[in-house]
């Protein structure tokens, strides 16, 4: 199982916790596998892309505009986190669902 996340954010923190079969991959210093961020993109479409980040704010009009794939592999601390790889699956955010999905509800 693979965490993408940021080893600074509380959340990822709080999901490693409970999960400690599960490595971080630190999206700022190693950055989302173009395979991976293509299927998250298919699966959870714009929330994907967190727009209430502190690196959203600092873009442009004209970045805003740009393919999510592009933004994300240019950004990727732009990225909602954590997105968690169990096998085939991919789940997103750190929410009752997706701890349930993960057998921890």
């Amino acid at each position: 199982m693979i965490l993408y996340g940021l080893k600074n954010c509380d959340i990822c923190r709080k999901a490693l916790k409970q999960l400690p079969e599960c490595r971080l991959r630190d999206v700022r210093a190693e950055g989302v596998p173009a395979e991976i961020l293509t299927q998250a993109l298919a699966q959870f479409g714009d929330k994907l892309v967190n727009t209430r980040s502190t690196t959203w704010r600092g873009l442009s009009n004209e970045d805003r505009i740009r393919a999510p794939l592009d933004l994300l592999q240019e950004h990727p601390a732009l990225m909602k986190r954590p997105l968690i790889q169990h096998g085939e699956e991919l789940f997103l955010g750190w929410d009752k669902p997706t701890q349930a999905a993960l057998g921890l509800a």
